[in-house]
């Protein structure tokens, strides 16, 4: 866990994190809400994403094990209400830390500022990525990109869960998705059944 990090931080962390299992879909961060500790990922999947009023949900980027996300790291460093919302994708385990630790550890540990910096880069290059999919890119054409993205973080080739779940994830109509599944199946590049979808093929 985290072992790129100093034995002596990694000591601090397994004192002061608090570990806690969220089932699968079980948020951990909500919008809005002041974040008064963020989760350090040991294992499982987290999705970040954004919503509106109508409940449409516009996903950013998945966390795995070994990462945090760096929007909560910004709305805790500048004290403000989360503006993103957390959900497990399936059974995760995470540390949560206080958010007073956060700028503390910047100057005493080399390793911790360069993990924060890193995952800046990281999750900017992603949100330029999703930004790119929503302004170029073909609504099948990001469906394929989203189950491609899921396996690349979690390694697993399959999906769980509603078409409707899937359209509010790609900020579309449940009856599009069903449309560009069945397109997909059509050519055999996925497998669907109930609540359930393969891509083995995609990948």
């Amino acid at each position: 866990m985290y072992s790129f990090l100093e034995k002596e931080l990694l000591e601090k962390i397994r004192e002061k994190g608090v570990r806690k299992i969220f089932s699968a879909n079980e948020p951990l961060i909500r919008e809005g809400q002041f974040i008064s500790s963020f989760p350090l990922i040991i294992k499982g999947m987290i999705r970040i994403s954004r919503t509106n009023d109508d409940g449409n949900e516009l996903l950013l980027y998945y966390l795995k094990e070994n990462e945090v996300c760096a929007m909560s790291l910004t709305c805790c460093m500048a004290k403000l209400t989360s503006n993103v919302m957390a959900v497990a994708e399936e059974e995760t385990e995470a540390l949560m830390l206080p958010v007073s630790l956060l700028d503390k550890w910047m100057p005493e540990y080399p390793s911790w500022r360069q993990f924060v910096m890193q995952t800046f880069q990281m999750r900017f290059r992603e949100l330029v990525e999703t930004i790119d999919s929503i302004a170029f890119l073909k609504l099948d054409e990001r469906l394929v990109k989203y189950f491609i993205d899921r396996y690349q973080k979690s390694g697993n080739p399959t999906y769980s869960s509603t078409h409707q779940e899937l359209a509010l994830q790609l900020n579309t109509s449940r009856e599009v998705v069903s449309r560009l599944l069945k397109k997909l199946e059509k050519d055999g590049k996925i497998e669907l059944s109930r609540n359930f979808i393969d891509f083995s093929g995609l990948v």
